[in-house]
């Protein structure tokens, strides 16, 4: 009779099979994350996303030196051990490796962002659609996130800096709204773009870093579970989950804030195979 140790052997070595079976190129690293509720595998997409790739390995293993900025004192740990999925939206995604929830602090460089938005096609959907509405795809809840979004950028970018600009340049204004592209209106905002990598658009499973803005990715990585074609062009995309998105799934089922004492589900360790 096996052991239950072989039989738990046998069953890593049967997921971790058809993990590699399931890699769209068989050179990309292949990681697990194992959690309280089970495995998950991602395929790494070095030929997307080389820089912030490496950058999250050397995270994992511990290869990135971060200081305490209080005690001054220097540290190179296992950065996602012990930290959690804290944040869970439904039907949308779960995140994990927020410097604020982990007790050695941030890391104090990361790459720049690594997005191909010709290749998500950004450049070709109108800002602006033909009723004159703002394109769903911009997410815009109300006004002032549309002058914060849209506006304020585009003055900016048109070197409108009055009211009285405004006004005399209206004309100017509206056909440049009228022919913006996301991919322009995202410009505006800070992000630059690269075609030396492709991109694909961010859906179910689709590994990518989190930010608050351009150039602003860390060590934070979320997990879709469906597709999320607004978050294109903002967000790094660094790999896809090749095995255990049952498991993803079942996080994202409970959010954390609708679990009292919850602090999400625990990551014991990320480790490349």
């Amino acid at each position: 009779m096996l052991s239950v140790s072989l039989l738990l052997a046998s069953f890593a070595s049967a997921d971790e099979t058809s993990a590699r079976a399931a890699m769209e190129n068989s050179s990309n690293p292949l990681v697990q994350i194992s959690t309280t509720e089970g495995n998950i595998y991602l395929e790494l997409l070095v030929n997307e996303a080389p820089q912030n790739v490496a950058n999250f390995l050397a995270l994992a293993a511990g290869e990135v030196e971060i200081v305490d900025p209080d005690s001054g004192q220097s540290f190179s740990p296992n950065y996602y051990d012990g930290m959690a999925f804290h944040r869970v939206v439904p039907e949308l995604l779960i995140q994990a490796g927020s410097p604020e929830r982990n007790v050695f602090g941030a890391p104090a460089l990361a790459p720049a962002d690594e997005i191909n938005a010709i290749a998500l096609g950004l450049d070709r959907i109108p800002a602006v659609l033909a009723d004159g509405s703002f394109n769903p795809i911009l997410q815009l809840g109300d006004r002032e996130e549309m002058e914060e979004m849209i506006l304020i950028p585009l003055y900016r970018a048109m070197e409108i800096s009055s009211n009285t600009e405004v006004t005399q340049r209206q004309y100017e204004i509206d056909e440049r709204l009228r022919t913006m592209s996301v991919k322009q209106v995202y410009e505006n905002l800070g992000y630059r773009y690269t075609q030396r990598y492709s991109t694909r658009s961010i859906g179910r499973g689709t590994v990518g870093l989190a930010n608050s803005g351009p150039n602003s990715s860390g060590p934070e990585f979320f997990i879709a579970v469906n597709q999320a074609e607004w978050l294109n062009g903002r967000y790094t995309v660094i790999g896809r989950v090749v095995e255990g998105m049952e498991i993803v799934d079942r996080i994202n089922q409970v959010p954390v804030e609708q679990s009292p004492g919850s602090l999400g589900t625990l990551i014991y360790r990320i480790r490349e195979l």
